[in-house]
C-alpha cells in the first residue's frame, strides 16, 4: 500500500481525483479537513505510482509527496515512528533535513517537532544535517489528529506547474 500526500489549488479537489484516478487506475482517494490537501492510497509500489504521476498531464495538482505512515498527532510518537523510519532508510554519514508541516492545533509547534526529531536522527543515526540540500528529507505532515510521516529523497517529491 502507497499512500501519497496531495497537494492542489483550493477549489479544484474534485479535478484531482479524477486526475489521480485517470494516472493510478486504482486508487483511493480521502479529503482532508484542509482544502487544497488529499490522501491517496494505491496497491501501486511507491516508485510506479510516482512515475505514473510524474508523466501524467495534470492541471489540478502541486505537489505529492510519498507519505510512509500516518499516525496519531502526539508528539512523542511522531517522533518515534519517524526515527524508526529513518533507521531504515538513511546511513551514518549521510546528509537530512526534517520539515513540519503543521496544519490544525492538534501539535503545539512544528519547529520543536523539527528541532527534537532532527537531534535524534543526528545522534542515534549518525546522520549529517544539511538544510538547503540533504540527501533525505524526513517530512512530517500534521493533518489534525492523524500525521504522515515519509523519509524520502528528493526526487520522489513531485511538484508540477498549475496555474489557478
Amino acid at each position: 500500500m502507497t499512500l501519497l500526500l496531495v497537494t492542489v489549488p483550493t477549489g479544484r479537489e474534485g479535478d484531482a481525483t479524477l486526475e489521480l484516478e485517470w494516472a493510478l487506475n486504482k486508487v483511493l482517494i480521502k479529503k482532508t479537513k484542509w482544502r487544497g490537501v488529499l490522501i491517496a492510497e494505491t496497491s501501486l509500489s511507491k516508485e510506479e505510482a510516482l512515475r505514473l504521476i510524474e508523466s501524467f498531464e495534470t492541471q489540478s495538482i502541486f505537489k505529492v509527496v510519498p507519505l510512509d505512515e500516518l499516525v496519531r498527532s502526539n508528539e512523542n510518537e511522531i517522533v518515534e515512528k519517524a526515527t524508526e523510519i529513518a533507521r531504515k532508510r538513511i546511513k551514518p554519514g549521510e546528509s537530512f533535513a526534517v520539515r513540519c508541516r503543521k496544519r490544525g492545533s492538534k501539535i503545539k509547534s512544528g519547529k520543536g517537532i523539527e528541532v527534537k526529531l532532527g537531534a535524534r536522527i543526528k545522534d542515534e543515526l549518525g546522520a549529517v544535517v544539511n538544510l538547503s540540500s540533504p540527501q533525505w528529507y524526513v517530512l512530517i505532515e500534521v493533518l489534525g489528529k492523524k500525521t504522515g510521516i515519509g523519509v524520502v529523497r528528493a526526487e520522489e517529491i513531485i511538484k508540477k506547474d498549475v496555474e489557478d
